[in-house]
């Protein structure tokens, strides 16, 4: 009997209900794809760094659990809230307490058995376009293979279980407590708006407004700088998000009061007091929800960040297809190069050496001038403090200014393509990353180079170069000067390099083997050179590394991003998903309860037409009331995360466009549970008509 009467609601509620059966179906197949990762031997046998992406995934999957938890606690809590009419009926006719809980858990258990076994299926085929685009980004070979990860299916159905098994054990005091009167009034309690001190409350929507463009303008121009300014202002930003619906829906029910200009146009007066009865009722839900559409607005925001890296700084980073680092500037380099030719096809190779004259005055420019170091190497007067530049630097750049030879430099050119350059006898170029001389552009004036070793002359400027030249603790960090020949040689050395052309792709472990070569792998020589090594101003992706094989180092660092692009946008489609579920459901399971009401319009006259216009009026507020107030909060802290990203890595995208993206992309995901949600509810009002 109770099973045909759990089947029989099952089919009853599913069209209320298909929007929340489909979404858990997908969260779970994202949960499988996605925790094939942290399984996948495969993968793990990648790279060395492997645990990298498994770790992301792994805590990127203990958010969502905890989100899913809530979900379906929320759900569960929600429907049972709709049917309480229902089970006090059940109980007037004779049903027991355990029969009727017994009932709703079977109903929910076949429903997220359903969803869970559907989403499996699904989830093995996204398993395999999610690896497909793993190791397509990787630049690496995949043959689909689709099989069952038992590891990674039992895991996926212990978060699942146990999100559900949660959610029915804190709803069985719920049962215990039940009674006939407190179900039969159930529904109307929760619609209920109490009205109490309104005219205080709508204050706080003005409030929220001010802070979140306070926030803005503070964090947007550089007014929010230490770590406990930022804690205070992100604290006061989650309660804003709080609190913003509290005010808003007290300011639209004194506005009724008053009878604003807007209230009697149209069907307004109607919209707005159900919208207020609505915020007033889900104001910690609304803001949960702006939460979550602001977490996922961000990581879709980060993800198009590295995945546009990717595509526009990463190769630049590796121009050669082999670069080897040595403290030792005498080294000669015969045994790379004899491992090099045994392992692979050696096209062209040249050794050379980067020098120094003992200044330092590039070091000190760039230390005192570029934004990303701030005032830590200034004086109180503002002039540089050298002793500081000099014994306790970061190592973005070597203790002295870096110098190449023409002819060095010339030969390096002709193995990258680029033209060759000339010099006069007293004139040198500096060779610098775009990034660095787009920010402080031409600061020559300030140099005197030379001088020191020119029989107190200094050289002439001849202007920057800004290709890609490896200068991430190679050929200098940042930069390096260039000089006549006769110059360089009155010169100290200051390390040895060794950059190899190929003529066909490295072997996948060549990095490793030319590592295996040496035991220290740390930049510079520190029985030689105290602190001699410089890994340059990038601090979003840095990697630094005594030798350089293209071919091993860029799938290592696409695998490094993947590890970052990947969860953000595993965490960022769940949480949109799963707000867009509570927003569509509530809206369809009150539809028959609207059914009334707009069967009042059609009385007073509103045609067809009329009443679908109020009804997209009405779930329009409603969808997009935590969006949009999601959109500008994500908005502002994506455009700041932008702005740095930009800044750091020298990619030329809009900083715009990351978030644009974003939000275009999630919006795309917000038109159809919004269309799902309208039809849905125009079926349910016009049932009966």
């Amino acid at each position: 009997m109770n099973r045909k009467l759990a089947i029989r609601n099952m089919m009853r509620l599913a069209k209320d209900y298909v929007v929340y059966f489909l979404t858990m179906t997908f969260v779970t197949a994202l949960m499988f794809a996605f925790n094939s990762i942290l399984f996948s031997e495969d993968v793990q046998g990648l790279f060395d760094i492997a645990g990298m992406m498994a770790a992301m995934v792994g805590i990127a999957t203990f958010f969502i659990m905890w989100i899913i938890a809530w979900l379906i606690h929320y759900m569960v809590r929600f429907i049972l809230e709709k049917r309480s009419r229902e089970f006090g009926i059940y109980l007037l006719i004779g049903m027991q307490k355990k029969e009727i809980a017994r009932l709703y858990i079977r109903e929910n258990l076949v429903l997220g058995v359903g969803a869970f076994m559907l989403g499996i299926g699904i989830g093995m085929l996204l398993q395999q376009i999610l690896m497909s685009i793993l190791y397509g980004m990787i630049q690496m070979n995949y043959h689909i293979q689709l099989e069952m990860n038992r590891a990674c299916f039992f895991m996926t159905a212990g978060c699942y279980a146990g999100c559900y098994v949660l959610a029915l054990f804190r709803l069985r005091k719920r049962f215990q407590k039940m009674n006939i009167h407190d179900l039969m009034e159930a529904q109307k309690k929760n619609e209920e708006i109490v009205e109490k001190h309104e005219e205080v409350k709508r204050w706080l929507f003005p409030v929220s407004i001010l802070f979140l463009i306070l926030f803005g303008v503070l964090l947007l121009d550089g007014g929010v700088l230490s770590n406990g300014s930022i804690l205070l202002f992100l604290v006061g930003l989650v309660l804003v998000i709080y609190l913003f619906y509290t005010g808003l829906s007290a300011w639209i029910i004194c506005y009724v009061r008053r009878k604003g200009s807007a209230v009697y146009k149209g069907q307004n007066l109607f919209l707005l007091r159900q919208f207020a009865s609505k915020l007033k009722t889900m104001r910690f839900t609304m803001g949960t929800l702006t939460s979550l559409f602001t977490i996922a607005f961000l990581g879709c925001t980060a993800a198009m960040m590295f995945n546009d890296y990717q595509k526009q700084v990463l190769n630049n980073k590796f121009p050669f297809d082999v670069q080897i680092y040595n403290g030792d500037s005498s080294h000669d380099f015969e045994e790379e190069l004899a491992l090099l030719h045994k392992e692979t096809d050696v096209k062209d190779s040249y050794p050379y050496r980067i020098y120094t004259d003992g200044t330092n005055q590039v070091n000190t420019w760039l230390y005192t001038h570029l934004k990303y170091f701030g005032t830590i190497y200034k004086n109180e007067d503002g002039t540089p403090n050298e002793k500081k530049i000099r014994t306790e630097n970061d190592q973005s750049y070597c203790t002295s200014d870096t110098f190449m030879s023409l002819t060095d430099y010339n030969y390096l050119r002709s193995m990258l393509g680029y033209q060759f350059v000339d010099l006069g006898e007293n004139e040198y170029l500096i060779h610098m990353k775009k990034r660095v001389h787009n920010e402080l552009g031409d600061f020559s004036k300030h140099l005197t180079i030379g001088k020191k070793i020119n029989e107190g002359e200094a050289l002439t400027f001849a202007g920057y170069k800004t290709e890609p030249f490896s200068q991430d603790g190679h050929n200098g960090g940042d930069y390096v000067i260039v000089v006549p020949d006769h110059i360089i040689e009155k010169m100290t050395p200051f390390y040895s390099e060794l950059a190899v052309d190929l003529n066909e792709k490295a072997p996948k472990d060549l990095s490793q083997k030319l590592d295996d070569l040496r035991e220290d792998l740390s930049f510079g020589d520190q029985e030689q050179k105290e602190n001699n090594w410089c890994f340059g101003s990038d601090t979003v992706v840095t990697y630094a590394a005594v030798n350089l094989v293209r071919d091993n180092a860029i799938p290592e660092v696409r695998y490094m991003l993947s590890a970052i692009i990947f969860p953000a946008f595993y965490v960022g489609l769940v949480f949109v998903c799963v707000a867009l579920t509570v927003l569509s459901v509530q809206q369809l399971s009150d539809s028959t309860k609207y059914r009334f009401r707009y069967d009042v319009l059609r009385k007073l006259g509103l045609d067809r037409k009329e009443i679908s216009r109020t009804v997209r009026k009405q779930l329009f507020a409603y969808y997009l009331c935590p969006v949009l107030f999601a959109a500008g909060i994500s908005g502002i802290i994506g455009i700041y995360m932008s702005r740095k990203f930009i800044f750091f890595t020298g990619v030329s995208t809009s900083v715009f466009q990351y978030f644009g993206i974003a939000f275009i992309l999630f919006f795309a995901i917000y038109a159809v549970y919004f269309i799902a949600t309208y039809v849905g509810f125009r079926r349910n009002i016009d049932e009966n008509v």
